[in-house]
C-alpha cells in the first residue's frame, strides 16, 4: 500500500483526462478530488482543504489563474502546478505570479505531475524516460477522442478524419511502448 501523500484537487475540463489522472494519482498515494470548472471549484474549495492543486490553464467557464489566485489567498500554503495544452511564455509567467509552482504543457503524466507536486530534484536519465515517442501521443488522442465519443468508432474516426476501418485497426491493437 503506498503511503498518503496529501489531499490534491484537479481542476480541468477535460473529463476523460481528469479521470485518469486522479486514478493516476490515487494509486500514486493522492487522495484526489475532481472539479471540470471554475464554479465548481469555487463552490467546493471551502469544503476542501487540498495540500496540493492541478490546475488547468483553460476551462469552459473560465481562466484558471483566477482559481490559483482563489487557492492562493485561502490556502497560501498550497503547492499548485498549471497544466495546459496552449502553453506560452506568457501565461507561464502570469501563472507563476499568480502563485503556481511549476507549469507543465499537456500531455503530462503522473510521474510528471508527481514530481512537480512534490518539486522532486529532476534527473535527466528520468527526463528522458518521461518523453512520449509520436506514436504514444498519437495513440493517446485517439483514445481521448474514442471516449469522448462514447466509444463510438464512426463518429471517432469522422473526428480524426480517418477511415473508420483505419481506425478499428488501430483500436484493435495495443498501446505502443513509450
Amino acid at each position: 500500500m503506498t503511503e498518503s501523500k496529501g489531499n490534491l484537487l484537479i481542476v480541468d475540463d477535460d473529463v476523460v483526462l481528469a479521470k485518469r489522472l486522479a486514478q493516476s494519482l490515487t494509486r500514486r498515494g493522492f487522495a484526489v478530488d475532481l472539479c471540470h470548472s471554475v464554479q465548481e471549484a469555487f463552490d467546493k474549495l471551502p469544503h476542501l482543504d487540498p495540500e496540493y492543486a492541478l490546475i488547468d490553464l483553460r476551462l469552459e467557464d473560465g481562466n484558471g489563474i483566477d482559481i490559483v489566485t482563489h487557492i492562493r489567498k485561502i490556502l497560501p500554503e498550497c503547492r499548485i502546478v498549471m497544466l495546459t495544452a496552449y502553453g506560452n511564455f506568457a501565461s507561464a509567467v502570469a501563472a507563476v505570479k499568480a502563485g503556481a509552482i511549476d507549469y507543465l504543457a499537456k500531455p503530462a503524466d503522473a510521474e510528471m505531475i508527481e514530481r512537480a507536486l512534490l518539486q522532486l530534484p529532476f534527473e535527466e536519465k528520468a527526463a528522458q524516460q518521461d518523453i512520449m515517442t509520436a506514436e504514444r501521443v498519437r495513440w493517446e488522442h485517439i483514445q481521448r477522442i474514442y471516449e469522448q465519443t462514447g466509444r463510438n468508432v464512426s463518429e471517432t474516426a469522422r473526428q480524426l478524419k480517418m477511415h473508420r476501418r483505419t481506425l478499428q485497426r488501430i483500436l484493435s491493437k495495443h498501446a505502443p511502448r513509450e
